[in-house]
């Protein structure tokens, strides 16, 4: 018994001593954790024995007077390796290997007994860690009033970043040096139609994308966010330090947590080949399996819809009458006059139907159904819309009728103008509306810069309702796709009936004051890193001042268009413009019906931030390929390297290009469609205009 107290003493005292390490399955990552004279958390990060995260503090501060972060003693270390292979019921892949090994440290607070776990897990691709709160005796609720994770950066690196917000992620990106963010992030705050967050708070949001001199990609994000809030990080004075910020609450407290729980990962993604960062299932891994036992249901889709009307200019409307003093559940609709220019009208949705069936898409997404439009300011009341009554001139049943005897499916719309409390009060009613009539698919919406509750849209209380919406929608075997959500950190795993989120500054901010060319060629590395996007692809008319004055040219070309269908993953592609525009260029529009939601394989062929991005993706369960490639402000050649065909067979490539007269300022709609027949030997050398794109098709003859 006393040689077992005495080995067991010497161990803790070695632990504490000593630097634990683990290595990446391919050895060339390595993650040490140590506790500091203080009894601090301690973790450095290096890559091919280069030091990329140098020495960074972790821990919490609590309601209570002694700090979560000191005064620790390490009291057991476990390791683990662990190497599986799983199936996504959608995805990038149709397999994805979960490789890692893990550390799993296990400390006790000297001062208090209060207990905290840190469980590392080292991929070949990154690193992800996260703190585990056991039941204990002495720590059973607490309130977070901070979280004190640090990313210590070695070098001083460009950043592709957004400034931190508590209620939106629609920014433009800004590239600077990480030291540069200080002088320039007031400026990016004016971005007139986004929300703002507090001017004192300089940080900025995750996926945060960075690039060392020593072409070193990074990316820090966040994997499973549940029951607590999104992760901002801030852009210290100690350069280039970066710490946590967490979203806030109303109260300014940042996380009520109870023992027996988790936070979300930390997740560092990290290589010397941008390539890569794309490549990377780090954030989907760290995810749980799916909670949804029958997938079946769950069907990835393309679909068109009575929305870009909306956003052009073009005279119609979401309201049903310009009458304002609307009294929700006491108004009579059908006694006030029409303003003759509501688009989610009967008729007008059958066009949209009878074009989707003809052109083999699935659905219609109609915005504008419903009672409410006229007064959706809902950040300021508990009330407005009702999420099972149609406007007088939507018929939901003839619509369902007649959409069901196209093929076509309809897709809802629950715009709640972020009055969340009365959105969830109707929930279970509003699924049951779908189910009786047909829908299986909801876009929600959280238009608005804070909840009538005064709670943040990435605060733990708005988080928590996002994925109370996705896993209720299971249950009523509903599809959601989130925009004005937090941003996505791989649940869509967990939940994949969680198609796609916005959560980005999307297509609909180029008929305001527009994107830059260099947008596209960074949201696959920022945004586009915890899940898919409802970008809204496929905008053919470039010059949107035909629809008004104060529009802006849109910041691409026609081909970078078509291209964004396999560069902007999404297994819920949109193909965005008005159908008239769609008419007028039926050998371009092609590729958006051909092109798949679905894939087998993915291959990323180069790859830039900001810069450049190419990718082949094959479609599931079929011999045909699509390819991407887009550019920003510079024209460029592309490379195709077509090796990852299947060897010894002939196909046939339908190439889409930017005309040689084509630029997306002065003549967007210039393209050519040629034939060429490929094998696996074939390298395509393609050029592309500036703020544009090539996109190929290929089936085999």
């Amino acid at each position: 018994m006393k040689k077992s107290i005495c080995l067991a003493l010497c161990l803790l005292f070695i632990n504490n001593l000593f630097a634990q390490k683990i290595s990446s399955p391919d050895s060339c990552l390595e993650l040490n954790f140590k506790l500091n004279t203080s009894g601090e958390p301690i973790y450095n990060l290096s890559y091919k024995d280069q030091v990329i995260i140098k020495d960074s503090g972790m821990g919490f501060l609590i309601n209570s007077p002694d700090p979560f972060n000191q005064a620790f003693t390490i009291t057991n270390i476990t390791d683990l390796s662990f190497d599986q292979t799983w199936e996504p019921v959608w995805g990038e892949n149709a397999q994805i290997r979960n490789q890692y090994n893990e550390m799993l440290v296990s400390l006790t607070q000297a001062n208090t007994d209060r207990q905290l776990d840190i469980r590392f897990r080292l991929f070949d691709d990154g690193l992800g860690f996260r703190y585990e709160f056991p039941i204990q005796k002495n720590l059973r609720h607490f309130i977070i009033k901070e979280e004190l994770t640090q990313f210590n950066m070695v070098a001083d690196s460009k950043a592709f970043w957004i400034p931190a917000d508590y209620d939106t992620n629609e920014f433009p990106i800004t590239t600077s040096k990480l030291s540069e963010i200080a002088s320039l992030i007031d400026g990016v705050r004016q971005e007139p139609l986004a929300a703002k967050a507090p001017s004192s708070t300089l940080a900025v949001q995750t996926p945060l994308m960075l690039k060392t001199n020593d072409g070193i990609y990074i990316n820090i994000h966040e994997a499973a966010l549940i029951n607590y809030p999104a992760m901002f990080l801030n852009v210290g004075a100690d350069l280039p330090s970066l710490d946590s910020h967490l979203a806030p609450d109303k109260n300014g407290n940042r996380g009520y947590i109870q023992t027996g729980s988790v936070t979300p990962w930390r997740t560092v993604v990290l290589s010397d080949d941008a390539r890569d960062i794309l490549s990377s299932n780090l954030i989907l891994n760290l995810n749980t399996p799916s909670e949804i036992e029958d997938t079946s249901w769950i069907k990835p889709m393309k679909y068109v819809g009575v929305w870009w009307e909306y956003f052009t200019g073009g005279g119609s409307t979401w309201a049903y009458t310009d009458y304002q003093d609307i009294k929700l559940g006491q108004t009579d609709y059908s006694s006030l006059t029409p303003n003759g220019r509501h688009g989610a009208n009967t008729q007008h949705v059958k066009d949209y139907i009878d074009f989707a069936s003809e052109h083999g898409f699935n659905a219609v997404l109609v915005e504008g159904w419903n009672e409410g439009w006229e007064d959706n300011t809902a950040y300021v009341k508990e009330q407005i819309y009702s999420f099972t009554q149609a406007y007088p001139d939507f018929d939901v049943k003839e619509l369902q009728e007649y959409a069901e005897s196209k093929g076509v499916k309809l897709m809802m719309h629950h715009e709640t103008t972020s009055s969340v409390v009365d959105y969830e009060r109707q929930l279970h009613d509003a699924f049951e509306f779908m189910v009786d009539n047909g829908y299986d698919a909801v876009k929600t919406g959280y238009v608005g810069p804070i909840t009538p509750r005064s709670e943040f849209h990435d605060g733990q209380w708005m988080v928590n309702h996002y994925n109370y919406v996705a896993k209720t929608a299971a249950d009523y075997k509903i599809m959601i796709n989130s925009h004005e959500a937090v941003r996505p950190t791989g649940l869509s795993r967990t939940y994949p009936n969680w198609l796609a989120q916005e959560s980005a500054r999307g297509t609909e901010f180029e008929s305001f004051n527009g994107n830059n060319p260099d947008h596209t060629t960074i949201l696959p590395f920022t945004r586009l890193m915890g899940g898919p996007m409802d970008y809204t692809p496929g905008i053919f008319q470039g010059d949107l001042s035909v629809y008004g004055p104060n529009k802006a040219k849109l910041s691409t070309t026609l081909v970078k268009q078509l291209a964004l269908y396999v560069t902007m993953y999404s297994p819920l592609q949109m193909a965005a413009d008005l159908k008239e525009n769609y008419e007028r260029f039926p050998d371009a529009f092609q590729f958006i019906k051909d092109v798949a939601v679905d894939w087998d394989n993915s291959y990323i062929l180069e790859a830039e931030p900001g810069d450049y991005i190419t990718i082949a993706r094959k479609a599931k369960g079929k011999n045909e390929w699509y390819i991407g490639s887009i550019t920003d402000e510079n024209p460029r050649e592309a490379v195709l390297d077509l090796s990852f065909l299947p060897v010894g067979k002939k196909y046939e490539a339908t190439i889409y290009s930017d005309g040689k007269d084509a630029h997306w300022i002065s003549n967007p709609q210039s393209y050519v469609v040629s034939k060429k027949r490929v094998s696996s030997k074939t390298k395509l050398k393609l050029q592309l205009v500036p703020s544009g794109g090539v996109a190929v098709s290929i089936k085999e003859l």
